[in-house]
């Protein structure tokens, strides 16, 4: 079987950003392998015929009835040479999440083009990705709860068995060393003195000294002391456009104008500000640019 780079690691390997509504390595142009195919097809005066017609017929009736399927999922199967073929799979992706396609394929391989739609509102449908004809991986993270197609097509004539994987990881690192999602104990949006205010983060729960860590690749904005949140730290995500907010310290280990890397350690846990009453826990929280606070709990699950 044709080996290639274990799909988790993948999903934890940071992104290249873009201006779209994904988070991609390399944003879809027109000159895609599959459409760099078919123009071969019409060079060769095969697209009308056929088997050509059969070809685009597939790739079409692929996006028109794909299968439903839920994250994590795994397919085993055969492309069978002697006829064109393509397959179609659509599944929901939460802002978030980070996903990962991955296909291999037994003995000689035939090229199998692999794409990404985000289905919209209306009847038409975004091209987000390619992957890459050699390594047949394909990752991407969404900046909005949406739908998605995922397209895949071998070469006429060429078959094989394959096994393909589609996976979703959180987007985000765990922002306290040696802990998980298991470890918060009051969510967002929970009601905060008597209902006066709502809680616009998450609050994980940790021994007083465990180390924060940045989450992401990140700019560190501000260190300060503030009434509430204690002593804070407050990084920007440029990449997907966040702020991430780290309340209650018991110590600062980084300064204002720095780049952290993740998993680089910010500060330590502890119960600072209005939280001195409270055993010690990092209070975090994700603002995005022109929205305000958003619920971390997805790019951490």
């Amino acid at each position: 079987m044709n080996k290639s780079i274990p799909l988790i690691l993948l999903l934890a390997a940071p992104l290249a950003g873009c201006a779209s509504e994904e988070i991609v390595p390399e944003a879809y142009a027109a000159t895609s392998a599959w459409d760099a195919y078919r123009r071969g097809l019409q060079d060769a005066g095969l697209a009308g015929t056929a088997l050509g017609n059969d070809w685009r017929q597939a790739a079409d009736a692929a996006l028109a009835s794909p299968v439903e399927i839920n994250l994590p999922y795994v397919e085993r199967g055969t492309f069978d040479p002697r006829q064109a073929h393509a397959s179609g799979y659509r599944f929901k992706v939460a802002r978030g999440q980070r996903v990962g396609v991955q296909l291999t394929l037994d003995g000689p391989a035939p090229r199998v083009f692999m794409d990404v739609f985000r289905v919209g509102e209306d009847p038409r449908r975004v091209h987000v990705a390619s992957a890459d004809a050699a390594s047949r991986i394909l990752v991407f993270e969404p900046r909005r709860d949406a739908e998605y197609l995922l397209r895949l097509q071998p070469e006429l004539l060429r078959g094989g068995d394959f096994e393909l994987r589609v996976q979703s990881a959180a987007a985000l690192g765990f922002p306290v060393v040696d802990h998980d999602a298991g470890d918060i104990q009051s969510g967002f949006g929970a009601d905060r003195e008597g209902g006066r205010r709502s809680h616009h983060g998450v609050d994980i729960f940790a021994p007083r000294g465990t180390a924060a860590v940045a989450a992401t690749r990140a700019y560190v904005r501000r260190v300060r002391e503030q009434r509430l949140g204690g002593l804070t730290v407050w990084l920007h995500d440029r990449e997907r456009g966040l702020h991430l907010y780290y309340a209650h310290l018991d110590e600062q280990l980084v300064e204002p104008g720095q780049w952290v890397e993740a998993g680089e350690v910010v500060g330590r846990v502890g119960n600072t500000g209005n939280a001195r009453t409270t055993p010690p826990h990092l209070h975090f929280a994700i603002y995005a640019e022109g929205e305000g606070p958003i619920d971390p709990d997805p790019f951490l699950r």
